[in-house]
């Protein structure tokens, strides 16, 4: 995200409840879900549940580095009409989700909409998306209706986002859907997004720098930048022309498993349905009736909320409970124990486990089936070995091709809201693990209270992703600005569909970016001894901004090998520094002479 923060105020207007400035009395929510969860029903007044949205959307549109999570859950229904639409702009740590047992069972008349932030001189310049992160939009209909905006707000539902927010389980009609905000000082850049079996309008993708696409139907789609990826999309740009447009289109998505929902039965009881893994597919998986899993009682959870002791969260899963987190910021001075087979760990609101005292915050065990999903994990003052390990390296564990360990939006930080450290972030030791859609990000900005050279030292993340496990797959695996290798990858026959990554801004001098006789570090190293790996889509950028000297010699890194292979892979320059080479000494430099434009490999070997 080339953007500079300094002096960014950190906006904490309301009460954790997010419900200070609404008219009426707050929506009762179902009590297990917290203060944080609001719960809309249909019969509700738009007036009250718009005053609701904006109260919390005016407290978290640049709460980027706060404490407060919210989570608003709109229960079978139509919400807002063509007189009185429902207009939801969403701010940081924010989920907004339906709660039919499909999209359609929830319907809005109105815009889910993000907009450019403009972070200087008063909010009046530097409009851009690229820190719009952490916010989520799911399981429902959305009519786009324009009505009362101004022209160019009335042309499109806009969705400017970068990492770290996702959109799933959507059915959209009534306009475009734009994936940059180009009302707002005009069109300026966006850094990546992710939606999955979701039917969309026509999209105008613009400067949206990197986006996977995946299980999904759309009408049409323009525009791109760097790397725009799509598996398994009915009606999705072919790709013949690479890099002119960069698209990278899969006809179907090898491995893919949708991530778990809450959702009302007809009897009014609250249900999690857990999705089952596919292999080769396209499309939606609701287009005819419920998504094909099973369903769970939320009464077979222990609904957490922060403050709960890690020792009683574990006895509740040695019993035999599902766990659901509800939103806020969990201190983690000891593991969670994930150890039972098709354990289901559900975050809601962008609930965030931190690290204290150097601890793993999530440990998996090496069985199959456990699913983890909306989770964001942080690293904390000491040095954690691992935020989330799933297996042990060299472990007795056991998987299953059919029910693999699946991680859906989980989102990692070293950084940022205060100091972090960690030796990696994700280390994945199981076999048959899919990762579907993280964003690992050692923080390149923040208000910890250092400059950028200090920053190197005081924040502290070796190794963003390390995949030690054989048969895994990654669809969204966006890794950034860690002092080693953001990726390895030691398993075999892996595969990633899109991977976007920045190398660090911040070494100081070259001696610190060093690879013993290397210059740096690939943003993605496969494993010397790996024989079997593919790449699809997929870019490093390079931004030396503490020293424009620095050179990195190749953006990657893998064994010269048949079974390896990339396709449709890029390095770019942002403004400083130099990546010598794409691959393995193949590929033009990416230097300043040529800022903005990716040097394309498309086919490796």
């Amino acid at each position: 995200m080339l953007t500079r923060l300094t002096g960014l105020a950190v906006a904490t207007l309301l009460a954790a409840t997010g419900t200070a400035a609404m008219a009426g009395p707050p929506p009762a929510g179902p009590p297990t879900l917290g203060p944080n969860v609001t719960v809309f029903d249909p019969g509700m007044p738009v007036s009250q549940i718009q005053a609701t949205l904006d109260a919390t959307h005016t407290a978290q549109v640049d709460n980027e580095m706060g404490t407060n999570r919210y989570a608003f859950l709109f229960k079978p229904g139509t919400y807002g009409t063509a007189e009185q639409p429902l207009q939801i702009k969403v701010g940081y740590y924010t989920e907004i989700a339906g709660l039919g047992a499909a999209p359609t069972d929830v319907v809005i008349h109105g815009k889910v909409e993000v907009y450019n932030r403009c972070l200087a001189d008063g909010g009046t310049s530097n409009c851009l998306a690229l820190v719009n992160f952490w916010r989520t939009l799911s399981n429902l209909s959305l009519t786009i209706d324009p009505a009362g905006q101004d022209a160019c707000r009335s042309s499109a539902n806009f969705w400017a986002v970068s990492q770290a927010v996702s959109m799933r389980r959507l059915d959209i009609s009534g306009a475009n859907l734009s994936l940059m905000d180009y009302c707002t000082a005009g069109p300026q850049y966006a850094s990546g997004g992710f939606i999955a079996d979701s039917r969309l309008p026509f999209v105008i993708n613009g400067s949206q720098q990197q986006w996977l696409t995946r299980n999904s139907e759309v009408a049409g789609w323009s525009n791109g930048v760097w790397n725009q990826v799509f598996a398994g999309v009915t009606g999705a740009p072919d790709d013949a022309a690479f890099p002119n447009p960069p698209y990278t289109t899969l006809p179907t998505t090898p491995l893919s498993r949708e991530k778990p929902y809450l959702f009302v039965d007809a009897k009014g009881r609250y249900q999690v349905r857990v999705p089952s893994a596919q292999r080769n597919t396209s499309g939606v998986t609701w287009a005819a009736g419920m998504t094909p899993g099973r369903t769970v009682p939320l009464a077979d959870f222990y609904v957490a909320r922060p403050g709960d002791s890690v020792r009683t969260i574990n006895r509740q899963l040695a019993l035999g409970k599902h766990l659901l987190l509800t939103p806020g910021v969990y201190d983690v001075a000891s593991s969670i124990e994930v150890r039972r087979p098709n354990t289901v760990v559900l975050g809601i609101g962008h609930a965030t486990l931190t690290a204290v005292g150097g601890s793993t915050p999530l440990d998996v065990a090496d069985v199959p089936g456990v699913v983890v999903a909306g989770v964001t994990i942080d690293a904390g003052l000491h040095e954690s070995p691992v935020l989330l390990r799933v297996g042990r390296k060299h472990g007795a564990g056991f998987s299953l091709p059919g029910n693999p360990t699946t991680l859906s939006d989980v989102y990692f930080r070293v950084g940022g809201p205060h100091v972090g450290k960690a030796n990696i972030a994700l280390e994945v030791n199981s076999d048959n693990v899919l990762i579907d859609h993280t964003w690992v990000w050692r923080g390149d900005h923040g208000v910890e209270g250092f400059t950028d050279t200090e920053r190197w030292n005081t924040n502290t993340g070796r190794y963003g992703a390390v995949i030690n496990g054989d048969n895994v797959t990654a669809t969204g695996l966006f890794v950034e600005h860690f002092q080693r290798y953001n990726t390895v990858w030691n398993g075999e026959n892996g595969t990633t569909i899109l991977y976007q990554n920045e190398l660090p801004y911040d070494p100081p001098t070259q001696a610190d970016w060093m690879n013993g006789d290397v210059e740096g570090y690939a943003g993605y190293k496969v494993g010397d001894r790996v024989k079997r790996h593919t790449l699809y889509g997929a870019g490093v950028y390079v931004f030396n901004q503490n020293n424009p000297s620095i050179h990195t010699e190749n953006g990657f890194e893998v064994p010269r090998r048949p079974g390896v292979t990339l396709h449709h892979i890029m390095t770019v320059n942002l403004s400083a520094g130099t990546i010598d080479h794409v691959v393995n000494g193949v590929g033009d430099p990416a230097d300043t002479t040529r800022i903005g434009v990716p040097v394309y490999v498309s086919q490796y070997p």
